[in-house]
């Protein structure tokens, strides 16, 4: 029997380059996820995946790929503070996603959360956990975690993932809007 629905063969294999560009359609907000190692360095990562799981208990979770040593570095520590960041820290996030690990946090201010966790300076929001689960998925690994505070910190707005490129909701919508309106057009 039928249910009308036409649904690709399971051979059907997805380039990764194509999965790639189709989602990166998708925009996602960028998270700095810390914690300190055993002698209180700090760690940290960057992710665009975090997202709220459950209200009660409070839960929230970030996916990661299996290599990451902030990964190994969280799981030890049993802890991590998930840093909404803002418009204008893009250069951080670029600090974060790629620097050496014992560099991304040079010059970079922080504040130790109620469980030790860093929260960076002139974020928008942090939420502070203790790790709840990490389940296999894929190539990844989903961490979800125990909310035991949180906090909105400003009304700036925040930093975007969006078609490869870094921006914020305001210059983001801006740009959509403006190029609705034809206005990207005058003065050409």
């Amino acid at each position: 029997m039928s249910d009308g629905v036409t649904r690709p063969r399971t051979t059907d294999a997805i380039d990764g380059r194509r999965f790639r560009d189709v989602l990166g359609n998708f925009p996602t907000s960028v998270v700095a996820i810390t914690t300190t190692d055993a002698e209180a360095r700090p760690h940290g990562m960057i992710v665009g995946t975090f997202t709220s799981v459950s209200l009660a208990p409070p839960l929230v979770s970030f996916l990661v790929d299996r290599s990451s040593t902030t990964l190994r570095t969280i799981r030890t520590a049993g802890r991590f503070c998930a840093n909404a960041l803002a418009g204008d820290q893009e250069r951080l996030s670029r600090k974060l996603a790629t620097g050496p690990a014992r560099q991304r946090f040079e010059d970079t201010s922080w504040q130790p959360s109620a469980l030790g966790s860093p929260v960076l300076d002139e974020i928008v929001a942090w939420v502070d956990c203790t790790v709840e689960q990490v389940v296999e998925i894929g190539d990844h690994l989903l961490v979800v975690g125990r909310v035991h505070d949180l906090r909105v910190e400003s009304m700036k707005t925040p930093l975007l993932f969006f078609r490869g490129g870094y921006g914020d909701y305001l210059s983001s919508a801006a740009l959509l809007l403006d190029r609705l309106v034809g206005w990207d057009e005058i003065g050409r």
